[in-house]
This record gives C-alpha cells, sequence and structure tokens, in this order.
C-alpha cells in the first residue's frame, strides 16, 4: 500500500501535463478519495488510502475532466455546493452578479427575483442565503441541470423559496419577480473551447452563432430590473439591444481581469 506521500508523488506526476499546480490538484483528489481533509493528509502519514478510487480520480483529471465533476464538489461564495456533470461549473467571476443583484435586492423588503438559466442553483441558493426574505424562482432548459439545483437548495435548507421549472426562459413561469437575472449561456458557436469547458454541457455555454442570441432574447422580455453576465466583447450589441427595448438605467461592469463580464438595466 502507498503512504500518503508516495500516493502524491504519483499523482502529481501524473497531473503534471494537464495542470498548473499539479500536487495540489493530487492532494485535492487524495482527499476526496479517501474522506481526509488538508490537515490530516498532512498529519495521517499513515491512514489507509483508497488506492484505486484515488488512481481511478488522477486517471480522469488526466483526461482533461475538472476536478469539480471528479469529487462532485465547487466552492462558490465561501460555500461548496454539489457539482455534477449535468450542470455548469459556477466560476469565481459570477460572484460578482451576486453582489449585484443582492445589492439591488436591499431597495426591497421581501424581494421576489426570477433567474434565468439556473444550472448548479448556486446562484440562486446563495442569494437565498443571502436575503433570508427573498422569494426566488429560477429555470433551466436542462432537466439534469434542475435536479442539480434542487439537491443544491436542499443541501442549505432554502427549498421552501428557492423553486425551480425546467423551462426555456420565463416560458410558462407565473411569477412576478422585482429582479430579473442570468447567466446564460454567451460563447459564440465556433469559438474553440478549451478541453476542461468542453466536458461541461453545451446547452450551458453556447449562445447562438453571434453568442449574444439567449442574452437578446432575454432582453427582449422588457423585465423591470435585469442583471446579466456577458461576454467581455459584447457590450456595443448588448447596450444596443437594451436602448431598443426601452432600458434607460443601464451600466455594464468589469470582472477581475477589468474586462466588461455583465450589466445591470432598469426600464
Amino acid at each position: 500500500m502507498r503512504s500518503i506521500k508516495a500516493a502524491l508523488d504519483f499523482g502529481a506526476d501524473a497531473l503534471k501535463h494537464i495542470c498548473d499546480r499539479p500536487r495540489f490538484e493530487a492532494r485535492i483528489l487524495l482527499g476526496a478519495s479517501c474522506g481526509l481533509n488538508a490537515i490530516e493528509l498532512a498529519t495521517k502519514e499513515q491512514a489507509p488510502i483508497d488506492e484505486a478510487r484515488f488512481e481511478a480520480m488522477i486517471a480522469r483529471r488526466a483526461q482533461g475532466e475538472p476536478i469539480e465533476y471528479i469529487t462532485g464538489s465547487v466552492g462558490f461564495y465561501s460555500r461548496e455546493f454539489l457539482c455534477e456533470s449535468g450542470a455548469l461549473i459556477p466560476r469565481a467571476e459570477t460572484e460578482l452578479l451576486v453582489d449585484r443583484v443582492a445589492a439591488i435586492a436591499k431597495r426591497f423588503d421581501a424581494p421576489k427575483i426570477a433567474e434565468i438559466g439556473a444550472g448548479s442553483g448556486a446562484i440562486a441558493v446563495t442569494l437565498a442565503l443571502e436575503l433570508p426574505k427573498a422569494e426566488i424562482v429560477a429555470t433551466d432548459i436542462s432537466a439534469e441541470a434542475i435536479i442539480v439545483a434542487q439537491k443544491n437548495a436542499a443541501r442549505f435548507g432554502v427549498a421552501d423559496r428557492v423553486k425551480f421549472a425546467h423551462a426555456n426562459l420565463l416560458d410558462n413561469v407565473n411569477f412576478e419577480a422585482d429582479i430579473t437575472f442570468s447567466n446564460p449561456p454567451y460563447i459564440r458557436a465556433d469559438y474553440p473551447l478549451p478541453k476542461p469547458v468542453s466536458f461541461e454541457p453545451k446547452v450551458a455555454l453556447i449562445g447562438g452563432e453571434k453568442g449574444t442570441e439567449i442574452l437578446e432574447a432575454i432582453i427582449e422580455l422588457k423585465k423591470p430590473i435585469l442583471v446579466c453576465e456577458c461576454g467581455y466583447d459584447q457590450e456595443a450589441i448588448l447596450r444596443e439591444a437594451l436602448r431598443a427595448n426601452g432600458y434607460k438605467m443601464v451600466e455594464f461592469y468589469k470582472d477581475y481581469a477589468n474586462l466588461t463580464r455583465g450589466f445591470t438595466a432598469e426600464r
């Protein structure tokens, strides 16, 4: 049986071609495979490990599969959410979308919030936790994503305030929201996806031939307050779509790399 150190050496060597921090990722996968946290891995050198499971996880990661799908967990807004292959992996920059929705929601005593494209449910659940009086309805075109989202709502005890619906945009959803928000697919169809991203559901990534088609359809719903994530190069197209649909107060915001990442708009 390998020691923890030997297992980490094996994992780091196997992952050196696929990621920038192979030993760090090997440590995450080893911990996930045998139920040990970072401190236990460092202090329990002789702890038993599940070598077969660890090697299987390493093999998956070596093929480029995102580590979040392998471990079944993703960190978002300082919480750990369930992460399964049927739903998009939430990104750090999407926390900025949460910040903006939460800030606007504070205008309302008990805000009613609609999300288009729930994915794993991480955003809707986070908002429910940050806004205890909020009522949230979130839709997704993927039935698989809805299942993951419902699991996360139950995990964090907010299933009574976050309802998920299998729907395109807000079709057949009878809910008058104060705020509508979305992190929709916005990658153009011909964009070459990095290998890890190619493991994620295409329906959650590709926004059409231009990439802005779904965002434009959301804008055309003419909701009173709209907050959306978007691509760094889409501001001009979206600003015109917002103007054409009667939005008077429009502000685009930047991400951590100082690139355009989304907008808030009010009619």
